[in-house]
């Protein structure tokens, strides 16, 4: 998902950061915002999701 983010928006995106975690997390923010927590939806995100975002 990050490489097809940063092929479709690489003029909105100046930086993406993938910080690996434990138990279970995967959670997304842009400039600072929670968008998306993976342990409170139960589920990954789906791409639009998160490009909404952008």
């Amino acid at each position: 998902m990050a490489t097809s983010l940063l092929e479709e928006y690489r003029q909105r995106i100046a930086g993406l950061t993938l910080v690996p975690g434990s138990g279970g997390c995967f959670e997304v923010s842009v400039d600072g915002v929670l968008v998306f927590s993976k342990l409170r939806e139960g589920r990954y995100p789906e791409y639009q999701e998160i490009a909404a975002h952008l």
